[in-house]
């Protein structure tokens, strides 16, 4: 570690990467704490307090939200763009083709991805300003006409289009992936004053109370087994093993080498969590607005159905299962293993004791299967680890996000992974 710490100030291009990246992150920062107008931030910061799904959507922003920073919407919008794109290039033929194309094709892609990521914005961005205005009692923003809105709206998607370019000068000119980069800092921004909040409730009235203190103990227990879950997980692969097929030309032989498929147990990464974070405001959002509905039974099963999101057991039990869900559902769109079967029947490469072609296929849709059920209940978990956690320690100015911990750890993984090829890269002469 201490070698690799001195490598990176020892090499000047490495230094200069990284020093660069610190900076457009610094500058994230910074735009996170530009609040707008016409909102009461302190009932704002209540409002998130005592709302489960809000401060969850919060820690996710890193508290842009809770800010209602000009970059409200961080790279929300981007990163829906992005999920809708990658879906459509599964069912459109054209687009299909065009991700075939290489790294023109690739791109392109990226080229509508960013066209789409303006008109997303428009619409998260009323989405969450109707849901603010609806979702609380507490008068947290002020009436706007029909210009306060439109210039709202614009200075929003300006913020989420300029984390966009900043995400990606951070991945072209510094080190690791920028828009990663930036929703992890966001998510490690609100660990201190959750820090904080928690000294005081311990403390008290300058009398530590250790009933809350042994709770605190058991969070960071907890938290640690959480993190090297992640880690394991995030690395475990299925290795499938492939053979090439020999053949003879002349006196020379071509192929006979063994290698191996690897399988990750962690295939749809924390998209699924994505989705079904995103499916879970929509039922409150309903609920807010057919609460005042006309109709007596409809008024009365929207205030059922607010009731009811707002129970913990309910609400984790149906965040699990979604999940679980949409982690089999985006699997099956991105994994095709009839596809990698002819690639591997073109490649004239076979798995030993499977026949090539629609058996290799079977066999790879069933071993995806199987290891699928371990991902699914890990991701379906992790989801659901701040009700877990809260509901063991009894502490609530902590919150442990299991998706929070799962990007974070991910990216610094991939990150050092980086950070290693670039110093292996620029020293290849002492390997």
């Amino acid at each position: 570690m201490f070698e690799t710490i001195t490598k990176i100030f020892t090499l000047k291009d490495l230094r200069k990467r990284i020093l660069y990246t610190i900076s457009l992150l610094l500058i994230f920062r910074i735009l996170a704490h530009i609040p707008l107008p016409n909102v009461d931030l302190d009932r704002l910061k209540q409002f998130f307090a005592s709302n489960q799904l809000f401060g969850l959507l919060d820690l996710f922003s890193g508290g842009t939200l809770s800010n209602f920073s000009i970059v409200l919407m961080g790279v929300g919008p981007y990163i829906t763009s992005s999920i809708v794109m990658q879906l459509l290039t599964m069912v459109v033929p054209s687009l299909e083709a065009l991700s075939k194309e290489g790294e023109w094709g690739r791109q392109r892609i990226n080229y509508y991805t960013r066209l789409l990521t303006v008109p997303l914005g428009f619409i998260e961005g009323y989405g969450m300003l109707q849901l603010l205005q609806k979702s609380s009692k507490l008068q947290i923003i002020s009436n706007m006409n029909s210009w306060e809105i439109f210039v709202f709206l614009v200075t929003v998607v300006a913020g989420t289009v300029l984390l966009m370019w900043l995400g990606e000068l951070i991945s072209e000119n510094g080190i690791g992936n920028g828009i990663s980069l930036l929703i992890s800092l966001g998510i490690i921004s609100g660990f201190p004053n959750q820090i904080s909040n928690t000294w005081t409730l311990i403390t008290g009235g300058q009398i530590i109370d250790w009933t809350k203190m042994a709770g605190f103990g058991l969070f960071l227990l907890i938290a640690g087994a959480a993190i090297a879950l992640i880690v394991f997980i995030n690395e475990a692969q299925r290795n499938i093993p492939i053979a090439y097929a020999r053949r003879i030309r002349g006196s020379q032989t071509f192929g006979g080498v063994e290698s191996h498929l690897p399988m990750r147990v962690n295939m749809a990464g924390v998209i699924p969590i994505i989705f079904a974070l995103s499916f879970m405001v929509f039922p409150g959002v309903l609920a807010s607005m057919f609460k005042l509905a006309k109709s007596v039974w409809l008024s009365n099963a929207a205030s059922y159905v607010e009731r009811l999101f707002q129970k913990g057991t309910f609400y984790g039990i149906f965040y699990f299962v979604l999940v679980v869900l949409f982690t089999y559902f985006y699997t099956y769109v991105i994994f095709h293993p009839k596809e990698v079967a002819e690639n591997l029947q073109k490649q004239g490469a076979f798995i030993p004791g499977i026949r090539p072609g629609v058996q290799t296929a079977n066999y790879l849709n069933y071993v995806s299967n199987r290891i699928l059920i371990a991902g699914a209940i890990f991701l379906g978990l992790i989801a659901i680890l701040p009700f877990i956690a809260q509901s063991i320690t009894k502490i609530n100015t902590l919150v442990l996000g299991g998706t929070g911990l799962l990007i974070v750890v991910s990216v610094v993984l991939e990150t050092y992974r980086q950070i290693q090829s670039q110093i292996i890269m620029r020293t290849y002469d002492e390997y």
